[in-house]
Protein backbone atom coordinates (compact mmCIF):
# COMPACT_ATOMS: atom_id res chain seq x y z
CA UNK A 1 0.00 0.00 0.00
CA UNK A 2 1.44 3.28 -0.79
CA UNK A 3 2.09 6.45 1.47
CA UNK A 4 -1.24 8.11 -0.53
CA UNK A 5 -3.57 5.26 -0.17
CA UNK A 6 -1.94 5.44 3.82
CA UNK A 7 -2.78 9.34 4.15
CA UNK A 8 -5.93 8.91 2.53
CA UNK A 9 -7.22 5.90 4.70
CA UNK A 10 -6.21 7.80 7.99
CA UNK A 11 -7.60 10.92 6.81
CA UNK A 12 -10.69 9.16 6.06
CA UNK A 13 -10.39 7.34 10.35
CA UNK A 14 -10.30 11.17 11.42
CA UNK A 15 -13.27 13.07 9.35
CA UNK A 16 -15.72 10.43 10.43
CA UNK A 17 -17.46 10.13 7.16
CA UNK A 18 -17.69 13.85 6.54
CA UNK A 19 -16.81 13.88 2.87
CA UNK A 20 -19.86 13.21 1.51
CA UNK A 21 -20.96 14.40 -2.22
CA UNK A 22 -23.86 13.24 -3.26
CA UNK A 23 -24.22 11.77 -6.52
CA UNK A 24 -27.66 11.98 -7.31
CA UNK A 25 -30.25 14.61 -7.58
CA UNK A 26 -31.18 15.25 -3.91
CA UNK A 27 -34.61 15.14 -2.50
CA UNK A 28 -36.93 15.82 0.24
CA UNK A 29 -35.42 12.61 1.56
CA UNK A 30 -32.25 13.70 2.08
CA UNK A 31 -33.70 17.31 3.17
CA UNK A 32 -35.31 15.39 6.37
CA UNK A 33 -32.09 13.51 6.78
CA UNK A 34 -30.30 16.68 6.62
CA UNK A 35 -32.60 18.02 9.59
CA UNK A 36 -32.55 15.43 11.97
CA UNK A 37 -28.70 15.06 11.91
CA UNK A 38 -28.98 18.48 12.37
CA UNK A 39 -31.04 17.84 15.60
CA UNK A 40 -29.54 15.00 16.93
CA UNK A 41 -26.11 17.37 16.98
CA UNK A 42 -28.31 19.74 18.78
CA UNK A 43 -28.29 17.08 21.14
CA UNK A 44 -25.28 15.48 21.32
CA UNK A 45 -24.14 18.78 22.27
CA UNK A 46 -26.73 19.11 25.03
CA UNK A 47 -25.88 15.93 26.21
CA UNK A 48 -21.92 16.86 26.92
CA UNK A 49 -22.95 20.21 28.45
CA UNK A 50 -25.49 18.13 30.91
CA UNK A 51 -22.39 15.65 31.77
CA UNK A 52 -19.79 18.35 31.86
CA UNK A 53 -22.24 20.29 34.68
CA UNK A 54 -22.45 16.71 36.55
CA UNK A 55 -19.05 16.73 36.47
CA UNK A 56 -18.44 20.37 37.85
CA UNK A 57 -21.64 19.53 40.68
CA UNK A 58 -19.79 16.60 41.65
CA UNK A 59 -16.12 18.14 41.76
CA UNK A 60 -17.80 21.37 44.25
CA UNK A 61 -19.03 18.79 46.44
CA UNK A 62 -15.90 17.14 46.95
CA UNK A 63 -14.33 20.07 47.26
CA UNK A 64 -16.57 20.99 49.99
CA UNK A 65 -15.87 18.00 52.17
CA UNK A 66 -13.02 18.89 54.64
CA UNK A 67 -13.01 15.88 56.36
CA UNK A 68 -10.98 14.38 53.80
CA UNK A 69 -7.85 16.32 52.58
CA UNK A 70 -7.65 13.11 49.46
CA UNK A 71 -10.55 14.20 47.98
CA UNK A 72 -9.49 17.30 46.53
CA UNK A 73 -7.71 15.71 44.16
CA UNK A 74 -10.13 13.67 43.23
CA UNK A 75 -12.33 17.34 42.85
CA UNK A 76 -9.39 18.58 40.88
CA UNK A 77 -9.74 15.58 38.53
CA UNK A 78 -13.34 16.13 37.91
CA UNK A 79 -12.92 19.95 36.90
CA UNK A 80 -10.25 18.63 34.35
CA UNK A 81 -12.82 16.30 33.22
CA UNK A 82 -15.49 18.56 33.11
CA UNK A 83 -13.65 21.06 30.83
CA UNK A 84 -12.53 18.39 28.51
CA UNK A 85 -15.83 16.86 28.02
CA UNK A 86 -17.15 20.63 27.48
CA UNK A 87 -14.61 21.29 24.95
CA UNK A 88 -14.98 17.83 22.85
CA UNK A 89 -18.81 18.22 22.77
CA UNK A 90 -18.27 21.61 21.48
CA UNK A 91 -15.55 21.06 18.75
CA UNK A 92 -17.67 18.20 17.60
CA UNK A 93 -20.79 20.14 17.73
CA UNK A 94 -18.80 22.89 15.07
CA UNK A 95 -16.78 20.07 13.08
CA UNK A 96 -20.95 18.30 12.13
CA UNK A 97 -22.65 21.74 12.17
CA UNK A 98 -19.93 23.28 9.23
CA UNK A 99 -19.99 19.64 7.40
CA UNK A 100 -24.08 19.72 7.52
CA UNK A 101 -24.06 23.15 5.90
CA UNK A 102 -21.33 22.23 2.95
CA UNK A 103 -23.60 19.29 2.67
CA UNK A 104 -26.42 21.26 2.41
CA UNK A 105 -25.15 24.28 0.30
CA UNK A 106 -23.97 21.81 -2.39
CA UNK A 107 -27.38 20.12 -2.03
CA UNK A 108 -28.57 23.42 -2.94
CA UNK A 109 -26.33 24.00 -5.91
CA UNK A 110 -27.32 20.60 -7.42
CA UNK A 111 -31.11 21.36 -6.87
CA UNK A 112 -30.47 24.55 -8.78
CA UNK A 113 -29.14 23.05 -11.66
Amino acid sequence: MNTSKKKSKKKNLLSFGRDFNPDQKVILRDYLAIERTRLANERTLLSYVRSSLYLLLGAIALYQLKEFANFEYLALVALVFCVIFFVIGVYRFTLLKRSLKKLYYSAEESKND
